[in-house]
């Protein structure tokens, strides 16, 4: 038998398991539940009732087109949180962070998945700027673009790095991206450019968290985010500039 105080001191002494990419055992929190993946899911699916409610007000509020990202930049990150208003948009890209979020979360810690959700949202939309062609021209650059689709393709692209470095096969991530990315381009209103732009911008961000020395891994927790968001901004401001935009 031991007091409650001794069981929680035990605890707090006890040395602190890390997986192999730094994150800790227990840091998913009681159960091993995969905290951040349950918060960005809730905050999807609250903010699609507001997109109900409202009537579309709260989309329009929220959502990405090349045009108004100039002068609202915000929009970045927050189209990631918004679907269209047909249920099977946002169910299938909350089944798609489930299933890759639980495996990937305590692998990586609360912190890096959330870095690498976060980046990869705002790299979905930076890759519908930089892919939206002539601005005089094309359709892209007024579209709305809305879905967590770029977020989940990081994630789906965070799998390479992460699945080599345990070792382990590729050949059913691989499937799955290349059946998931041929949809965007035989199924009108899917904007393969978010896509794209989240694929890459999570292989890179998990790749950077999956090679980092052992004695490093702390530093680059906190340089990934920081180089990952200048990279980002400096690319859209790039691609504004050369329009004569900014």
């Amino acid at each position: 038998m031991q007091c409650v105080d001794c069981v929680r001191e035990s605890k707090r002494t006890a040395p602190r398991v890390r997986t192999v990419f730094g994150g800790s055992a227990g840091e998913t929190g009681a159960g091993g539940r995969p905290i951040v993946t349950f918060t960005i899911i809730g905050i999807c699916v609250a903010s699609w009732l507001l997109q109900l409610v409202t009537g579309g007000r709260w989309t329009e509020l929220l959502w990405f087109w090349p045009w108004g990202g100039a002068v609202e930049p915000w929009r970045f990150l927050t189209a990631s949180f918004l679907h269209s208003t047909s249920p099977l948009h946002i169910l299938f890209n909350m089944y798609a962070l489930w299933i890759t979020g639980q495996f990937l979360e305590p692998l990586l810690g609360r912190l890096r998945f959330a870095v690498l959700c976060l980046l990869s949202a705002v790299g979905g939309s930076v890759g519908v700027l930089l892919l939206a062609g002539d601005p005089f021209t094309s359709s892209a650059w007024v579209t709305p673009v809305v879905g967590a689709s770029g977020m989940v393709f990081g994630l789906f692209g965070a799998m390479l790095p992460v699945m080599r470095r345990l070792g382990r096969s590729m050949g059913q991530v691989l499937v799955l991206l290349a059946i998931n990315g041929a949809i965007g381009f035989f199924v009108p209103n899917i904007s393969w450019q978010a896509h794209l732009g989240g694929l890459v911008t999570g292989a890179l961000v998990a790749y950077a968290y999956a090679y980092a020395p052992k004695e490093r891994r702390a530093a680059v927790a906190w340089v990934v985010p920081v180089v990952g968001v200048a990279l980002l901004v400096g690319l859209a401001v790039w691609r504004y500039s050369s329009l004569g935009v900014l």
